[in-house]
């Protein structure tokens, strides 16, 4: 009998989204109710929404008319979408508080993600990170507050300092943006499954988890298909 299949999700996000805080939770949800979610592997990607952004933003501007201006709508109608996604984010269990944001870069936080994967915590950091910003006000961008928030989730002081002092992990996060705009990926949370099939946006949990039954039926041999049973003589 072959080794059992493992079926590799890479996910590309930004700390600074909130539909992909919404997006990890909705996977989440799926994964919980798939029956092969002890074969899944989850790499989270690099994708910078404004890679020209300040360490940590001085701006004064409150959040809504940031918004209202760069995508050029009304105040009333940036309350109006930010009313709806918190509303959503409330019903998956995640309080997102703009009031409190302290817009920044993201690269940095970027990579401690990478090191936090050689590591084995990639998956605790980005939900540290993006409860830091969107739930408690942290500015990601501060490499004080990186380090304080990597050593919650186990990696080391010193490391993290290290890492934040250099250049490293600098070409991997560079490679996780390219490898996005060869694939097409102009929005985010953006999911490869089995890397072929893509799903493009915080879709419900529900169409998570037919497109998790899908991959899972590209890569499973036939004796992993559903209703497949195994015997003294083999598996069918």
């Amino acid at each position: 009998m072959s080794a059992k299949p493992t079926l590799r999700i890479d996910v590309w996000s930004d700390i600074a989204c909130p539909w992909c805080y919404v997006g990890k939770r909705h996977l989440e949800q799926a994964l919980a109710k798939f029956p092969h979610a002890g074969e899944v592997r989850i790499v989270w990607r690099a994708f910078e929404l404004d890679p020209k952004a300040q360490r940590v933003s001085d701006s004064k501007v409150p959040h809504l008319e940031r918004i209202a201006r760069k995508y050029g709508i009304s105040i009333a109608q940036a309350q109006e979408n930010r009313d709806r996604l918190v509303a959503i984010a409330a019903r998956d269990g995640l309080e997102l508080d703009f009031d409190k944001l302290r817009s920044g870069n993201t690269f940095d936080a970027h990579r401690l993600l990478h090191l936090a994967h050689e590591r084995g915590v990639q998956d605790a950091l980005k939900e540290r990170l993006m409860r830091a910003y969107f739930t408690e006000g942290r500015a990601i961008g501060d490499r004080n507050e990186l380090v304080a928030l990597a050593v919650e989730v186990g990696l080391g002081p010193d490391e993290v300092r290290t890492v934040l002092d250099s250049d490293k992990y600098a070409a991997e996060v560079r490679g996780d943006e390219a490898l996005a705009q060869q694939l097409g990926i102009s929005g985010v949370p953006f999911f490869v499954m089995a890397g072929k099939l893509g799903v493009s946006g915080a879709q419900p949990a529900a169409v998570l988890l037919e497109a998790l039954g899908q991959a899972w039926g590209e890569i499973a041999p036939a004796q992993y298909a559903e209703g497949a049973a195994c015997g003294p003589d083999g598996c069918a």
